[in-house]
């Protein structure tokens, strides 16, 4: 398979992946921690959307499925087959307890994320790609444009019954 188109693909599926679960697992409804409260507000007041801002400001304050996602696919990169990705796991759900952070996304992240790379291995992904195609995911949402992403996020959220009703 072509390395450029398959890391495409990856990175379409890392995103779905990661911002799916982490949506699912209500990162836009409120802050996990109190950095994220910070980060969300003030990427609300530059004009972005507050849900968004929350969604952005848990997955840089603790490991969400952003980073279970990219933990899984380095672990099974590192290790060479996809079992890494449940070390992966595990190293993230303790990650997760040592920042008081009371969720399960960076874990439920890891995990979906190593079932996508057992699967897809099947017909020619590798792990590299993956690791590769989630950088680019999280450049998307982190990296680029704040306001944008985090209105997307927001749309996101409300489609999926997860948006903040904070204010």
């Amino acid at each position: 398979m072509n390395e450029i188109l398959a890391v495409a693909v990856a990175a379409v599926i890392s995103w779905l992946n990661f911002v799916l679960v982490d949506t699912w697992m209500g990162l836009p409804e409120a802050p996990g921690v109190k950095g994220a409260d910070v980060i969300g507000r003030s990427i609300k007041e530059r004009g972005g959307d507050l849900a968004g801002g929350f969604f952005q400001g848990n997955i840089v304050c603790s490991p969400d499925a952003s980073a279970g996602t990219i933990l899984a696919a380095v672990a099974c990169y590192a290790i060479g087959t996809p079992e890494g990705g449940f070390i992966a796991a595990v190293l993230v759900y303790f990650g997760n307890r040592m920042c008081a952070d009371p969720g399960y996304a960076g874990t439920t992240g890891a995990l979906t994320m190593t079932c996508i790379i057992a699967a897809t291995s099947l017909i020619g992904f590798t792990p590299a790609e993956f690791v590769v195609g989630m950088l680019i995911a999280i450049v998307t949402i982190q990296g680029l444009y704040h306001q944008g992403s985090s209105r997307l996020l927001g749309k996101i959220a409300k489609k999926m019954g997860r948006y903040t009703k904070l204010t």
